[in-house]
């Protein structure tokens, strides 16, 4: 009987993964290539830097409410109708030709809902997980398969260019709220009253800061993201001039070595310290911008498929650590600093530059792949290098 109700729960969570990745995935992989369709690509990397933005607000005072005073479950069912709807108000905006700076407007309010969903949806899993280290990577890989049917969802529908996908995504949001209603809320702990303002925009999060191997793991996912941020914006339009479509399906190679990453990933920490574990990942970043610099079709795609097992390594190895290195009711605020870190410094800094970089490397009018995705091997570096220079501290719970 215990094992029947363990496999129900582990198919709830897989669900919700999958559903909540396949609705990020539907907005975030053909963005790029639909702006552009519309005449939009004025304000593509603002676009992009929209998500960034929002996660520096928004994922700290959900995750706050998370917390301490609305179950995370309630919390996620009312983002993702939030997010339904205006996704689908960009879509009628973008069909209806308004003024660029209004769809971009829109997009931000987007953001703003879409934003603090994989924190909380973090938060709901590891809450429910025996032991995350050995149960968190499979389980994370639904939200993996789910991203990649989004992107396979995209192109079969011939969408890629296409509001379709805005519209198709907007659907698959409602799908998730109806969902959350299948999910047990989870236990709340004691109620807080007299909240300051700090405590309530989530801002007390930040003191995690102040622990040395915290502060690394935050300081190297954020500057990480600063060169990942031209994956998405960028990987499609090079994949257009070498002539290759359906970029939506093609960017889900990735996906591929992302699902294998995270079925080792139990294993490997098992084996080895998080320190090389991270090292492993900044060195696959590396390797995949190189081959993506060689500028043909079958390396750029070797490039992309490997996207996924370096975004694990390090992504997903640094969500593991929070889990098992931070109290209890610290957990939905800390995931959500590490979104603000990753996806708000991180990628802010990187849509913009990226944005800047493309300019410099040609722009639309004959673009260096070489030089674009060059630079982006320096800053990968640069992070090994900084990372490298740290020794973890031993304490109860073990060593970085």
């Amino acid at each position: 009987m215990l094992r029947t109700l363990r496999k129900a729960e582990y198919a709830e969570l897989n669900i919700l993964f999958f559903i909540q990745a396949a609705a990020m995935g539907m907005w975030l992989v053909p963005l790029g290539t639909v702006l552009d369709a519309h005449g939009l690509h004025a304000i593509k990397p603002f676009a992009f830097a929209a998500s960034a933005l929002a996660a520096f607000v928004s994922p700290l005072i959900f995750g706050a409410m998370a917390d301490r005073q609305v179950s995370p479950v309630t919390v996620l069912r009312g983002l993702a109708l939030a997010s339904a709807a205006t996704m689908a108000l960009v879509s009628a905006a973008i069909h209806s030709q308004l003024n660029p700076w209004l769809v971009l407007a829109l997009i931000q309010l987007y953001s703003l809902c879409a934003a603090p969903t994989w924190s909380i949806v973090s938060t709901i899993v590891f809450a429910r997980l025996e032991d995350a280290k050995k149960e968190f990577g499979p389980v994370r890989a639904m939200a993996t398969l789910g991203w990649m049917a989004g992107c396979w969802l995209v192109s079969t529908l011939n969408a890629d260019t296409s509001l379709l996908a805005g519209c198709s995504g907007a659907v698959v949001w409602l799908v998730m709220a109806a969902f959350t209603f299948f999910l047990p809320p989870l236990k709340m702990p004691p109620s807080v009253e007299n909240l300051t303002w700090s405590e309530r925009f989530g801002l007390d999060a930040l003191a995690l800061l102040k622990n040395r191997d915290h502060r690394v793991v935050f300081v190297t996912v954020a500057l990480f993201s600063i060169p990942l941020a031209a994956f998405y914006p960028y990987a499609p339009t090079h994949m257009r001039d070498l002539g290759l479509t359906h970029t939506s399906a093609w960017m889900s190679l990735g996906q591929v070595s992302e699902i294998i990453a995270m079925f080792s990933l139990g294993a490997l920490i098992l084996r080895w310290r998080l320190k090389w574990i991270f090292l492993c990942g900044l060195g696959i970043g590396v390797l995949r911008f190189v081959l993506s610099a060689l500028n043909t079709k079958a390396w750029l795609l070797l490039g992309v498929s490997l996207h996924g097992a370096s975004f694990t390594l390090v992504f997903i190895t640094a969500q593991i650590y929070l889990d098992q290195r931070v109290e209890n009711a610290w957990r939905a605020r800390a995931q959500a600093l590490m979104t603000l870190m990753s996806n708000g410094v991180g990628n802010l800094i990187g849509y913009l530059g990226a944005g800047g970089w493309f300019v410099v490397c040609g722009g639309m009018h004959g673009t260096s792949w070489p030089l674009f995705w060059g630079g982006q091997v320096v800053v990968v570096v640069a992070v090994m290098i900084y990372f490298l220079t740290y020794h973890g501290q031993k304490d109860g719970r073990g060593r970085l």
